[in-house]
């Protein structure tokens, strides 16, 4: 456990110095907005793409895999909406928290972290973790939040989602990566030291950003922070470890790196989409930061218990 403690402790402290450079100004939410945009758009995409592409496809693609880590974080999203609707909460504002529940921050900290610590074979379980959490939980949110506002879902909608996901680099950048390695084409050596240069950006970058991001969230709504931090990092591991150990058994590391990633702090989209749309941004701010804090400790416990890396 110690060992595993002090393996993950660099990354949480660049995202803590990160948080400081937000937190003095010395990093303006405008610079914090500017990293954030080239880590997304260049640096993680260069790093997906370069994965995807020189991995074989059927070393990434794991049916079981998806359709494990499907149940047990839906499991999670249903359990979380249902407590808001026991609540009171409306549609828009309990998928909010459901968001917050189950979806946590694999593309920044999740790609980086475990492929460090479990070596780059993890890429591509993380991937697959990964494209199931914006392909179908980020659709679906915007699926409730516009029907739970209008009462119907519109043409409009659905084309809102597809060009969310055609404009996605991280999904760009995997379907290209994952084509390029079906039709076996080899990665032309500048090529692949072009990525890996630009890839190498994504881990320090990244983190750094979640730091300077988190600097301008607020711990309101402490409970609701505090019982939404629960599911996501007890309840959603636990729940994809019963699915992917018992339910729908895969090998022990996949399993280990998706359950590891289910473990990870709720997601920072999830404040940017509750903000776009107005609904409770201060509760997924909460989330998001006691989350993160709280995840210091309890990802090493989770993957000290796997016993994997």
């Amino acid at each position: 456990m110690a060992d595993i403690f002090l393996r993950t402790l660099p990354f949480f402290a660049i995202i803590g110095l990160g948080f400081w450079a937000g937190r003095t100004r010395f990093f303006t939410a405008e610079a914090t907005a500017y990293l954030t945009k080239f880590v997304f758009f260049f640096a993680l995409s260069a790093m997906l793409f370069r994965f995807a592409a020189t991995l074989p496809f059927a070393e990434i693609f794991n049916a079981r895999l998806i359709f494990g880590y499907l149940i047990g974080t839906a499991a999670v999203y249903g359990i979380a909406t249902c407590i808001a609707w026991i609540r009171g909460l409306d549609v828009p504002t309990s998928a909010v928290e459901a968001q917050c529940a189950a979806i946590g921050n694999v593309g920044f900290l999740g790609l980086p972290m475990l492929a460090l610590l479990f070596t780059e074979a993890a890429i591509g379980p993380v991937m697959l973790v990964l494209t199931v959490d914006l392909v179908v939980f980020s659709s679906l949110i915007v699926i409730l939040i516009n029907g739970g506002r209008d009462g119907r879902l519109t043409p409009a909608t659905f084309k809102l989602i597809g060009m969310g996901l055609l404009k996605n680099p991280m999904i760009v950048s995997i379907s290209a990566g994952l084509v390029w390695s079906s039709l076996q084409i080899p990665v032309p050596d500048p090529l692949n030291s072009f990525l890996d240069i630009l890839g190498g950006a994504a881990t320090p970058g990244a983190l750094f950003a979640i730091g300077a991001s988190l600097a301008s969230k607020s711990a309101e709504r402490i409970q609701i922070a505090g019982w939404l931090s629960f599911c996501k990092l007890v309840l959603h591991p636990l729940f994809v470890a019963i699915a992917l150990i018992w339910l729908i058994p895969i090998e022990t590391f996949p399993a280990s790196v998706a359950i590891a990633a289910s473990a990870l702090p709720v997601a920072g989209n999830v404040y940017m989409l509750a903000a776009h749309y107005g609904i409770a941004p201060q509760r997924a701010s909460a989330a998001i930061l006691l989350s993160t804090l709280v995840s210091i400790v309890t990802i090493p416990l989770i993957i000290a218990a796997l016993g994997t890396p």
